[in-house]
C-alpha cells in the first residue's frame, strides 16, 4: 500500500473499527498516557514465563502474517483491529497439531517451536478482563489496553514483536501490531477486493501524509506501545 492510499483507508477505519465498542462512549475518550497504563492482575495469572513468552510472540506474529498472506481465516469472527489481536492471541495458545494446521490452511513449514502450556494458560485469550467484573472472549481495543495490557512507553524502539500500537483519534480508536519489521492491522471493514488486512513498512508509515497515524511520541494521537498483560516482561 502506497503512502497515498492512506486517505482511502482512514475513513472506513474511523467509521468501522471497533464500532460496537464505541456505541456507548459518546465523545472523544482522549485518555492521558499516565492513566492508560495498567498492570493486569488476574489477567497476568497464570501468565507465561519468559520462554513461553518468546514462543508466544513467534506464533502470534506468524499467525498475523498468515492472515496477511492468505486473507482472514474463516474461523476468525468479528474482524476488526481488536479482533485481529484476540484471534492471533487465542490461536497462538492452542496446540498446533495437524488438525489445527488444516483448519488454518497452513503447512508445517517455517513454524515456531511448539509451546508447552498448562490448560489454564491455553485459556488466557478466552478470559479477557472486560472491565466490569466479568471475563470472556470479547473485548474491544480500549479494554484490551486498559484492562489487559501494560503501557510500555511511546518510543517504538521499546516494542517487541507482537506488541500493540494504540491510537486515539477522538471519535475512534485503533490498534496496530508490531511484527518486528513491519506493522500489521485490520482496517475494521472489508469489501469486494479488499479483505481489510494491511502490512506496512515502518518507514512507509512514518511518511504518511495523515500524521495522526504516525507512531511517534510527538504525535498526540499515538498513545503508546502496549504489551499483553499475560506476557513476561
Amino acid at each position: 500500500m502506497g503512502a497515498g492510499d492512506m486517505d482511502a483507508v482512514v475513513s472506513p477505519m474511523l467509521r468501522h473499527c471497533l464500532a460496537v465498542g464505541l456505541l456507548g462512549l459518546g465523545s472523544a475518550i482522549s485518555l492521558p498516557v499516565a492513566q492508560t497504563a495498567s498492570t493486569p492482575s488476574a489477567a497476568a495469572s497464570p501468565g507465561l514465563d519468559a520462554a513461553q513468552t518468546r514462543g508466544f510472540r513467534q506464533w502470534f506474529v506468524r499467525i498475523v502474517q498468515e492472515q496477511i498472506r492468505q486473507g482472514p481465516s474463516p474461523r476468525w469472527y468479528q474482524q476488526d483491529c481488536a479482533g485481529l489481536v484476540r484471534f492471533a492471541a487465542n490461536e497462538s495458545l492452542k496446540p498446533h497439531d495437524a488438525r489445527w494446521l488444516r483448519s488454518m490452511g497452513m503447512s508445517n513449514a517455517w513454524l515456531p517451536p511448539e509451546l508447552e502450556l498448562s490448560a489454564a494458560q491455553r485459556q488466557l485469550a478466552q478470559q479477557w478482563d472486560q472491565g466490569n467484573g466479568q471475563r470472556g472472549p470479547y473485548v474491544d481495543a480500549i479494554k484490551l489496553v486498559q484492562h489487559n495490557s501494560e503501557l510500555i512507553g511511546r518510543d517504538l524502539q521499546q516494542a517487541e514483536p507482537g506488541d500493540l500500537l494504540f491510537f486515539d483519534q477522538g471519535d475512534a480508536q485503533h490498534l496496530m501490531i508490531w511484527t518486528g519489521r513491519d506493522i500489521a492491522y485490520h482496517t475494521g471493514t472489508a469489501r469486494a477486493g479488499d479483505n481489510g488486512m494491511r502490512l506496512v513498512a515502518l518507514g512507509q508509515l512514518m511518511q504518511w501524509k495523515d500524521t495522526r497515524w504516525i507512531p511517534d511520541a510527538r504525535n498526540p494521537n499515538f498513545i503508546g506501545v502496549y504489551r499483553l498483560g499475560f506476557l513476561a516482561p
